[in-house]
């Protein structure tokens, strides 16, 4: 490790520089401002000792541009004078930690390892971090992918309140964790809480936590969901599937920001970024009187909706090859490929588990077949031999004639597109309209041509 050390006594450079020298750090030194910055562009140190009173540039104003060029180094300053009142300017500025003179050279290297260990657990947290975003990351070509993508990138840095909606299996979760990594909190907790899976006498002290003696079996105090998210973000899941009577107390939580344990009578105070989830249609659930009215338009302040995978059939060759890549991995089996005719009828299967039924149709083919190319064969039967069917049952699925005549016109021209090898003019003598029409209705469905091949 980098060590830059700064002071105009040369008595206590050399000091410093022997001690750490003598610890395994590679140690440059510096004695005074300019030429501190000076080194410090070539040498990039990991931590800098710095001297707060030299002739020039003072410790305060070198500390300030370390910081401007690289935050992530830790600044330990050193000082003759006491004095309150510029520790605390220091420390305002990102100063790691304040030693007084007369050093103690044991009292140097402390602060040294301990700023060395602040260091490398930061750079532990980006690099998970960093997997993190890697792990969640919005996979897709389509318009609409884009399009969220985009709507991520704006919304994630406020405070607003989000309801995704979709089917299961479109990623509701995903979208809801790369909110929460582009946010001002995505250092803090990121909490799930699946309101379908927790039995309905259990979800109050799942979601409030309780105190020790609630009720029998409460031996300890426990802390719930909302504590566990205090300073990042909740995750309600399927919140369509709350009883009315706990959607009444999470109310009561989202406009006050405090709750009550249960069997307790201390209110506590939260704050939590809320994100809702449901693949139901909360509107008609309200109609039927299954869902608060206060609560969806508390919650609904940003509304995303993830249209099902078979809406974007550009997006499953993306998926296709990006589950290949991980499972190959995950499982140490050699390198795969899916034949074309495998491709097309993945692509024209209607997917009503979305992408986790693709994803774990993936595994299961990296898995179990046995040669280095995925063939027609190896696909199940139901894709393989209902491939018809399915495509029927998935019209039929939508909720009025109307969505289900677009929804067929749709794949048909995005069928006949590929079958002329995305050549408009080719397509609409096909299909017998115009090409202006042909064109109209492809804008319309936001069907996307990579370049028309005339």
């Amino acid at each position: 490790m980098k060590v830059l050390v700064v002071d105009d006594e040369e008595s206590i450079r050399t000091a410093i520089e022997g001690i750490l020298k003598d610890e395994g750090y590679n140690v440059h030194l510096a004695s005074n401002g300019e030429a501190a910055l000076k080194v410090f562009d070539g040498f990039t140190p990991d931590i800098v000792l710095l001297d707060i009173w030299m002739p020039g540039l003072d410790g305060i104003e070198v500390l300030k541009r370390i910081k401007e060029k690289k935050p992530a180094t830790e600044v330990i300053m050193i000082s003759g004078h006491g004095n309150v009142e510029v520790a605390v300017k220091a420390t305002k500025l990102g100063a790691y930690d304040f030693i007084e003179k007369p050093l103690s050279l044991e009292k140097v290297l402390l602060a040294v390892s301990h700023a060395l260990k602040k260091k490398n657990l930061q750079q532990a947290n980006r690099n998970l971090l960093e997997k993190m975003e890697k792990k969640y990351e919005l996979i897709g070509v389509s318009k609409v992918v884009r399009v969220l993508k985009e709507q991520i990138e704006t919304v994630a840095p406020t405070e607003g309140w989000i309801l995704i909606t979709g089917e299961n299996g479109t990623g509701k979760e995903l979208i809801a964790r790369n909110v929460h990594l582009l946010s001002k909190r995505r250092d803090s907790a990121f909490v799930e809480v699946n309101c379908a899976a927790i039995p309905e006498d259990l979800i109050e002290s799942e979601l409030f936590g309780y105190e020790k003696g609630a009720f029998t079996g409460a031996n300890v105090r426990k802390e719930g969901k909302f504590d566990k998210a205090n300073g990042g973000t909740i995750f309600l899941d399927e919140i369509g599937d709350m009883s009315l009577r706990t959607q009444a107390k999470v109310l009561r939580i989202l406009q006050e920001q405090s709750f009550m344990r249960v069997g307790g009578t201390e209110n506590i105070q939260v704050d939590v970024r809320v994100i809702a989830a449901t693949n139901k249609d909360l509107k008609v659930e309200m109609e039927k009187g299954n869902f608060r009215e206060d609560l969806y338009y508390r919650l609904n302040v940003i509304p995303f909706h993830i249209p099902s995978l078979r809406e974007r059939s550009e997006d499953i060759p993306v998926f296709i090859d990006f589950f290949l890549n991980v499972y190959t991995t995950e499982t140490g089996k050699r390198s795969k490929s899916i034949s074309r005719e495998a491709r097309d009828m993945l692509k024209t299967y209607t997917w009503p588990g979305n992408v986790r039924e693709l994803k774990n149709l993936i595994e299961r083919l990296v898995i179990m077949s046995p040669g280095e190319m995925i063939g027609v064969n190896d696909l199940p039967d139901y894709i393989r031999k209902g491939k018809e069917t399915l495509q029927f049952n998935g019209v039929i699925q939508t909720s009025s004639l109307k969505a289900a005549r677009q929804r067929f016109e749709r794949e048909f021209i995005l069928a006949k597109l590929e079958k002329n090898n995305g050549n408009i003019s080719k397509t609409a003598d096909s299909i017998g309209i115009e090409r202006s029409s042909l064109y109209r209705k492809i804008k319309s469905y936001n069907i996307e041509i990579a370049e028309e091949k005339d």
